[in-house]
Protein backbone atom coordinates (compact mmCIF):
# COMPACT_ATOMS: atom_id res chain seq x y z
CA UNK A 1 0.00 0.00 0.00
CA UNK A 2 1.60 3.55 -0.56
CA UNK A 3 0.72 6.76 1.73
CA UNK A 4 -1.78 9.07 1.33
CA UNK A 5 0.09 11.69 2.31
CA UNK A 6 3.91 11.52 0.95
CA UNK A 7 3.36 8.26 -1.57
CA UNK A 8 6.11 6.37 -0.40
CA UNK A 9 5.34 2.50 -0.03
CA UNK A 10 4.30 1.57 2.92
CA UNK A 11 3.79 -2.03 4.68
CA UNK A 12 0.04 -3.17 4.43
CA UNK A 13 -0.32 -3.76 8.32
CA UNK A 14 1.00 -0.19 9.30
CA UNK A 15 -1.12 2.24 11.28
CA UNK A 16 1.17 5.05 10.87
CA UNK A 17 3.38 6.22 7.62
CA UNK A 18 6.85 5.70 8.75
CA UNK A 19 8.29 8.03 6.38
CA UNK A 20 5.95 11.19 7.27
CA UNK A 21 4.45 9.96 10.40
CA UNK A 22 0.40 10.20 8.72
CA UNK A 23 -2.08 7.95 9.89
CA UNK A 24 -3.19 5.33 7.42
CA UNK A 25 -6.33 4.20 8.39
CA UNK A 26 -5.66 0.45 8.18
CA UNK A 27 -7.17 -1.60 11.07
CA UNK A 28 -9.59 0.79 12.11
CA UNK A 29 -13.08 -0.52 12.65
CA UNK A 30 -15.89 0.54 10.59
CA UNK A 31 -18.64 3.01 11.88
CA UNK A 32 -21.28 0.97 13.05
CA UNK A 33 -24.77 2.21 14.78
CA UNK A 34 -24.51 -0.58 17.70
CA UNK A 35 -27.03 0.45 19.93
CA UNK A 36 -29.25 2.65 17.66
CA UNK A 37 -32.48 2.33 16.53
CA UNK A 38 -32.88 1.06 12.48
CA UNK A 39 -35.61 3.74 11.73
CA UNK A 40 -35.53 2.92 7.99
CA UNK A 41 -36.32 -0.56 9.04
CA UNK A 42 -39.38 0.50 11.13
CA UNK A 43 -40.35 2.64 8.47
CA UNK A 44 -40.15 0.20 5.79
CA UNK A 45 -42.14 -2.14 7.59
CA UNK A 46 -45.45 0.65 7.90
CA UNK A 47 -45.35 1.75 4.96
CA UNK A 48 -45.07 -1.98 3.10
CA UNK A 49 -49.13 -2.29 5.10
CA UNK A 50 -50.23 1.01 2.73
CA UNK A 51 -48.05 1.34 -0.40
CA UNK A 52 -46.56 -2.13 -1.30
CA UNK A 53 -43.51 -1.03 -3.95
CA UNK A 54 -42.27 2.27 -1.30
CA UNK A 55 -42.19 -0.18 1.47
CA UNK A 56 -40.36 -3.13 -0.26
CA UNK A 57 -38.07 -0.77 -1.52
CA UNK A 58 -37.40 1.14 1.67
CA UNK A 59 -37.64 -2.48 3.34
CA UNK A 60 -34.55 -3.79 1.75
CA UNK A 61 -32.64 -0.65 1.53
CA UNK A 62 -33.31 -0.62 5.47
CA UNK A 63 -32.01 -4.69 5.29
CA UNK A 64 -28.46 -3.68 4.02
CA UNK A 65 -28.06 -1.05 6.19
CA UNK A 66 -29.10 -3.25 9.23
CA UNK A 67 -26.51 -5.46 8.07
CA UNK A 68 -23.77 -3.45 7.37
CA UNK A 69 -24.05 -0.53 9.86
CA UNK A 70 -26.48 -1.14 12.73
CA UNK A 71 -25.39 -4.61 13.46
CA UNK A 72 -28.62 -6.56 12.52
CA UNK A 73 -30.97 -4.30 14.33
CA UNK A 74 -33.91 -3.94 12.90
CA UNK A 75 -33.08 -6.75 10.69
CA UNK A 76 -36.66 -8.23 11.58
CA UNK A 77 -38.53 -5.34 10.49
CA UNK A 78 -36.47 -5.07 7.60
CA UNK A 79 -37.55 -8.62 6.24
CA UNK A 80 -40.86 -8.73 7.40
CA UNK A 81 -41.52 -5.20 5.15
CA UNK A 82 -39.73 -7.32 2.42
CA UNK A 83 -42.52 -10.10 2.47
CA UNK A 84 -45.43 -8.47 2.98
CA UNK A 85 -44.49 -6.22 -0.05
CA UNK A 86 -44.04 -8.86 -1.72
CA UNK A 87 -47.21 -11.02 -0.89
CA UNK A 88 -49.52 -7.23 -1.38
CA UNK A 89 -47.49 -7.15 -4.71
CA UNK A 90 -48.01 -10.66 -6.12
CA UNK A 91 -51.78 -9.93 -5.15
CA UNK A 92 -52.05 -6.71 -6.74
CA UNK A 93 -50.33 -8.58 -9.52
CA UNK A 94 -53.07 -11.15 -9.54
CA UNK A 95 -56.38 -8.84 -8.89
CA UNK A 96 -55.07 -6.66 -12.20
CA UNK A 97 -55.01 -9.65 -13.96
CA UNK A 98 -58.21 -11.14 -12.78
CA UNK A 99 -60.00 -8.01 -13.84
CA UNK A 100 -58.57 -7.82 -17.39
CA UNK A 101 -59.62 -11.30 -18.06
CA UNK A 102 -63.01 -10.55 -16.64
CA UNK A 103 -63.39 -7.27 -18.82
CA UNK A 104 -62.10 -9.19 -22.23
CA UNK A 105 -64.38 -11.88 -21.45
CA UNK A 106 -67.11 -9.13 -21.11
CA UNK A 107 -66.37 -7.69 -24.31
CA UNK A 108 -66.37 -11.11 -26.47
CA UNK A 109 -69.92 -12.10 -24.52
CA UNK A 110 -70.88 -8.52 -25.97
CA UNK A 111 -69.83 -8.69 -29.54
CA UNK A 112 -70.73 -12.41 -29.50
CA UNK A 113 -74.50 -11.26 -28.15
CA UNK A 114 -74.51 -8.26 -30.58
CA UNK A 115 -73.78 -10.86 -33.95
CA UNK A 116 -76.66 -12.86 -32.69
CA UNK A 117 -79.25 -9.98 -32.48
Amino acid sequence: MYCKSCGSQIDDQAVVCPYCGVATGANQPAQTHSNETNTLAIVGFVLSFFTALIGLIISAIALHKAKTEYNGNGKGFAIAGIVIGAVEMGAIFLYVIIIVAGLAALGAAATTNAFLL
